[in-house]
């Protein structure tokens, strides 16, 4: 039960659901760039630029769980990476991995902290 509320606390003091859909698309976008399907749609480059996209969406999502003062940095780089996937990943990942991203990404921004919660008040007897 501790351990549950540490990680609540934790998750509230960052834009945690917007780094996860933001993991979420790089994960997806990078395990369709070499998908092994008959079917598979290559547009523009795909060399480096296909698993570098991935690879900063990844960084910039565990970028804003782990130091959420830049998550507007953060959160613009993995927009425009999203945009990007269009055309380095097939189409984004078959657009699942570029909706996810701009979802994630938009919550990332869109995120402010609270404040911060009161100290509880110990009520000690004869005082």
């Amino acid at each position: 039960m501790r351990a549950r509320r540490s990680f609540r606390r934790w998750r509230r003091s960052r834009p945690f659901w917007g780094g996860l859909f933001i993991v979420a698309a790089a994960v997806e976008i990078f395990l369709t760039v070499k998908a092994p399907l008959p079917v598979v749609l290559h547009v523009g480059m795909q060399g480096l630029a296909g698993f570098l996209v991935p690879i900063i969406m990844l960084l910039c999502g565990l970028l804003l769980w782990f130091s959420p003062v830049s998550r507007t940095f953060y959160s613009v780089l993995a927009l425009l990476m999203a945009l990007a996937s269009w055309v380095t990943s097939n189409l984004g990942g078959f657009l699942i991995g570029l909706l996810l991203g701009l979802i994630g990404g938009s919550l990332a921004f869109a995120w402010q902290p609270g404040p911060p919660p009161k100290p509880k008040r110990v009520v000690t007897e004869g005082g």
